[in-house]
């Protein structure tokens, strides 16, 4: 309950407003404090090693080893009479070897991986990013409306307990029934539970932004008079389609992968392919002695040569290795498909929420108009004696039910926004920029 109490004297207190935070404050803090993003960068940061790794195919390798060694020899010739030998000699010595492929068509495919698997990670990357905008916002603006929320169970609350005092007093001076104060009674503590459960609620959606930026927030700027209601630009749904499978994040990773998979069947067939490599080496030894003299030796050896290799059989793991590549390049030949059509859909349900979301919330503003007056309407024909009490106090809920759903439809509306956005891989910090002007504080 006291954590309850601060969020609503931080968030909705005329004078804590210097404490408030904005959308943009709020995302720039979730780019240095959320762990997904923090993940997906460490995996980009990864996955350029990849082509370091797939270079490294495609050039020499050198080796240096060496040798010391220490030799007691002992022998005896059983003869008349007998020969005996023993010497104690040392040796040392150092080989310098080389290789460099000449042709090896599995490291050049591989390579040719390494590439798209770069350039994959460079969307995964920035579909983490996109996301993070979108789960800011969302969660920022579901602690907005839950606000919202307190504040008009709040509001309700008071005017249901106006309304419950003057039954009663009605009541008391006969001019009306208990029937009246019981169903003011009612209708009141249905509001005290309706505003408890939107006190949990608030808590649960600051708790949610506390997820992202990893503490817990002050109070938040609220949507402030200016919101501009603006259609999608271009205002052709069937454009944003094609933008959304040509470049939309989900799209650009599966044909990153698709690519990829289709490499992986060309590297798997270059399995049966020959191999050449061009070998150098050169070798320095030196002996104090030997076992068939007490003479030292030097001796230097230098040699280049090609190395072919041809691969006969396996056991049948190559051709397996290829049949398993192709059903996976298959595969992700239908995710592909799969990620273009939801691509698609996503587009379309963001360019309808756009559209009709703006048609909702003009019509949900002309619906809160006619319920306060209504409203006004219920409670002068109750002095007149033509309304009841239930009839003022259904107008009331009426009123309250159009401003959460005007609300609700408000953020939806700019949720759909971002969303027609992220579809097509165009959002940025800077459309967050253009929402955090319509915050009161701005």
């Amino acid at each position: 309950m006291k954590l309850r109490l601060l969020i609503l004297a931080l968030g909705f207190g005329s004078t804590t407003a210097a404490l408030a935070e904005d959308l943009l404050h709020i995302y720039r803090e979730a780019q240095k404090q959320d762990a997904t993003v923090a993940a997906a960068r460490a995996t980009w940061q990864a996955t350029q090693e990849k082509l370091v790794q797939g270079r490294s195919g495609l050039l020499p390798s050198v080796s240096l080893s060496g040798n010391l060694t220490q030799t007691n020899f002992d022998s005896r010739v059983k003869s008349e009479p007998p020969i005996d030998t023993e010497r104690n000699y040392h040796s040392h010595g150092f080989t310098l070897s080389a290789t460099q492929p000449v042709y090896r068509m599995q490291n050049f495919v591989a390579y040719d991986q390494a590439r798209q698997q770069v350039t994959q990670a460079d969307w995964i990357l920035g579909a983490a990013e996109q996301d993070l905008v979108l789960r800011v916002a969302q969660a920022y603006f579901d602690a907005l409306l839950a606000g919202d929320g307190v504040s008009l169970a709040g509001a309700q609350k008071a005017a249901v307990s106006q309304q419950l005092a003057q039954a009663r007093r009605n009541f008391e001076v006969g001019t009306a029934t208990i029937t009246d104060t019981n169903e003011a009674q009612a209708k009141y503590d249905q509001i005290v539970a309706q505003e408890i459960a939107a006190q949990n609620d608030l808590e649960i959606k600051y708790r949610a932004l506390q997820s992202v930026i990893g503490r817990f927030p002050a109070s938040l700027s609220p949507l402030g008079p200016k919101l501009e209601l603006r259609t999608p630009e271009p205002a052709v749904m069937d454009d944003w389609v094609a933008r959304a499978e040509k470049s939309g994040y989900a799209v650009r990773i599966s044909e990153a992968t698709f690519e990829i998979s289709k490499l992986e069947v060309d590297r798997n067939r270059a399995g049966h392919y020959p191999t050449l490599d061009l070998v150098a080496s050169y070798n320095d030894t030196r002996s104090s002695a030997s076992s068939l003299s007490t003479f030292g030796s030097n001796s230097k050896t230098g040699q280049i040569s090609l190395q072919l290799a041809i691969p006969l059989y396996a056991g049948g793991a190559q051709s397996s290795k290829v049949r398993e590549a192709a059903a996976n390049f298959e595969k992700s030949r239908q995710d592909l498909e799969g990620a273009r059509r939801a691509a698609t859909l996503s587009a379309r349900q963001a360019f309808l929420g756009v559209t009709n979301g703006i048609a909702q919330v003009k019509a949900l503003q002309q619906a809160l108009v006619s319920a306060d007056t209504a409203l006004s309407s219920s409670k002068v024909g109750m002095e007149v004696g033509v309304r009841t009490n239930v009839d003022v106090l259904n107008a009331q809920q009426q009123v309250y039910q159009v401003r959460r759903d005007l609300a609700a439809a408000t953020y939806n509306y700019l949720m759909n926004l971002l969303r027609l956005k992220a579809a097509v891989g165009e959002l940025r910090e800077a459309d967050l920029e253009q929402f955090n002007r319509y915050l009161a504080a701005n």
